[in-house]
């Protein structure tokens, strides 16, 4: 597991809780141990959902609109971040049928 420092607008996948196997973007980091998850559906950015780092697997894309976004007006909108992890996951299936999986 990468144990580097997550960032706002990082795409994590949920290892265990509610919903284990779901993307969420990093919106906020809390310490050192926790972050602030939304993905703009179930978990909107008004309320985040606190999760632990142990329990994420922290992905290798970060959103550069969601972040510049928090960066610039401290929020994003919900339809950002269900735009940022649509393309992440639409992505990654085209990486999976070019390795021809």
């Amino acid at each position: 597991m990468d144990k580097s420092v997550p960032q706002i607008g990082q795409i994590a996948k949920v290892l265990r809780g509610r919903d284990p196997g779901e993307y969420a973007v990093i919106i906020g980091i809390v310490d050192t141990r926790f972050v602030l998850l939304a993905d703009g559906d179930k978990r909107k950015f008004d309320s985040p959902k606190k999760k632990n780092l142990n329990h994420l697997q922290i992905q290798n894309a970060i959103s550069s609109e969601v972040e510049s976004s928090i960066r610039e007006t401290g929020r994003v909108t919900n339809a950002k971040l269900r735009f940022a992890i649509a393309h992440f996951v639409d992505r990654l299936r085209v990486e999976a049928q070019e390795k021809g999986e």
